[in-house]
């Protein structure tokens, strides 16, 4: 089995990318999707988030992530107080699905905090995306994002730098969907197998 981390900046494709993944046949694991059950209602993240941060971010009786995200992005203290409730209960659920791999099996985990949180050992291989910032920010905004939520969560987050630096490859997604299918079948039919050669 091997085990992939999938990081990028937020806007630079990477919910592209792992969509092309699973196509190919990875289980494909997404960090924001394992932090939005770490605090859904009736979990013990859920109260922890309400202790901390009052009943502001509460909208129908759930964590308003938008309310919640704009709080946290504007205080990096804020910020940290969160993470520091969410990130070991991602880990939590992260180990159990790695639990249930076996043989051949690659796992894609779509990771946007890699450098961040200081998991990049925890991999055996790591790819970051990287594309153009007005790129980037174009598709953040045609999501619905405002310019100061953009600005603030691309300063929240590593450099394009930091990030290449853990990564074993960087996949380019400056061109047409295309041209990054191409890359992620080269990943999926060349280098992948070969590493699991070298695993076995």
């Amino acid at each position: 089995m091997l085990v992939v981390a999938l990081t990028g900046g937020i806007g630079s494709g990477k919910s592209l990318a792992a969509q092309y993944f699973s196509e190919l046949g990875a289980q494909v694991i997404d960090a924001d999707q394992l932090a939005r059950t770490a605090i859904e209602r009736g979990t013990k993240g859920f109260d922890e988030v309400i202790a901390t941060f009052g009943d502001g971010v509460l909208k129908d009786g759930d964590i308003d992530r938008r309310t919640l995200g704009e709080l946290v992005f504007k205080d990096p203290a804020l910020l940290t107080r969160l993470e520091a409730i969410i990130h070991p209960k991602v880990r939590e659920l992260f180990d159990g699905a790695i639990s249930q791999l076996h043989g051949n099996d690659v796992l894609i985990y779509e990771i946007p905090l890699l450098v961040e949180t200081g998991v990049s050992p925890r991999f055996d291989y790591i790819l970051t995306i990287q594309s153009g910032m007005q790129m980037r920010k174009a598709r953040l905004t045609e999501r619905g994002l405002r310019a100061s939520e953009i600005d603030s969560r691309i300063l929240a987050q590593a450099s394009d730098q930091q990030r290449a630096e853990v990564a074993d490859y960087i996949l380019h997604n400056d061109a047409s969907p295309e041209e990054l299918l191409r890359e992620v079948e080269h990943l999926w039919e060349d280098i992948f197998p070969a590493l699991q050669r070298l695993e076995s």
